[in-house]
C-alpha cells in the first residue's frame, strides 16, 4: 500500500511537471532539462518519505516515471 501512495504522490509531481512545461513552452531546451531533473530530485524525496529501502524508492520512481512517459506519449497526439 506504501508503494501505491508513492507512486500516487510521485504522478502529481509529474503531473505539475507538465503543466509547468506546458506554461514556459518558449523557454530554451536547457532549462527543461534542468526542471526534469529538479522535478526528478522532488519525486526521489517523495517516495524516500513513504518507502523504506533505496530500491523500492528506485522501483517506484521508475514506475511512474514509466507510466508518465506512456500517457504523455499517447496523449500527446490530442494537444
Amino acid at each position: 500500500m506504501r508503494i501505491y501512495t508513492a507512486i500516487t504522490v510521485q504522478m502529481m509531481i509529474w503531473s505539475a511537471f507538465t503543466l509547468i512545461e506546458w506554461l514556459s513552452k518558449h523557454d530554451k531546451p536547457a532549462y527543461n532539462y534542468v526542471m526534469f531533473a529538479i522535478f526528478f530530485y522532488l519525486a526521489l524525496l517523495a517516495a524516500r518519505q513513504f518507502l523504506d529501502s533505496a530500491r523500492k524508492v528506485a522501483f517506484a520512481t521508475v514506475s511512474s516515471l514509466i507510466i508518465y512517459f506512456l500517457f504523455y506519449w499517447m496523449m500527446s497526439p490530442f494537444v
